[in-house]
């Protein structure tokens, strides 16, 4: 299985991606996690990552993709692997379908978790009050989610157009969320497609 989940800040993908990787048994791949750990690990792209952010700079889409397809050459990968994080952006987008060409390995499908912005700003200030993190805070959430509805939510089209995408309710119990994705994977139409 061979996996994008896009959604908005808040809209579980991490949760789902988790719960899809012991289910599939691939690697769940966040590209914030991948970044994280090349730069620990001290490696070529990770250097250069951390070079970009100690000047306070975003990490540049060539970067993240030489990381991921680093990534995805580790023989974990080879099976599958669950996409989270990535594509935040059309650019990002047609830069990893060129890639997963060139290696062999396109894309089974594209799950875009759906959930309302007030569900999820609602999400985050329950986490906000419990764990304190700061890009919880309320203020922090609708800027995330203004950014993503400009560069993010396109990408949806981009995976639509290629008969990739399909659309599940993110909202309810955990389980009736993965349920409900595991459906959109078999095919079946207990989920709406986009």
């Amino acid at each position: 299985m061979r996996l994008v989940l896009l959604g908005a800040p808040g809209s579980g993908k991490g949760t789902q991606a988790a719960r899809l990787k012991r289910e599939f048994g691939v690697p769940h791949i966040s590209t914030g996690d991948m970044l994280r750990a090349a730069v620990a690990a001290g490696t070529p792209m990770g250097q250069k990552a951390k070079a970009v952010m100690d000047a306070g700079q975003l990490v540049s889409d060539d970067i993240l993709l030489g990381m991921l397809e680093d990534r995805l050459a580790q023989d974990d990968a080879k099976g599958g692997f669950i996409l989270d994080g990535y594509p935040r952006n059309l650019a990002q987008a047609d830069a990893l379908d060129h890639l997963l060409t060139r290696i062999g390995q396109p894309l089974d499908a594209v799950i875009k978790l759906n959930v309302p912005n007030k569900a999820i700003i609602g999400r985050c200030e329950i986490r906000f009050q419990a764990e304190g993190r700061a890009d919880d805070n309320p203020d922090t959430v609708r800027k995330r989610l203004a950014i993503y509805a400009e560069q993010t939510a396109p990408v949806a089209d981009f995976y639509a157009h290629r008969g990739k995408l399909k659309i599940v309710d993110g909202v309810g119990e955990l389980d009736e969320i993965t349920a409900r994705v595991k459906c959109a994977l078999a095919g079946e139409s207990a989920t709406a497609n986009g």
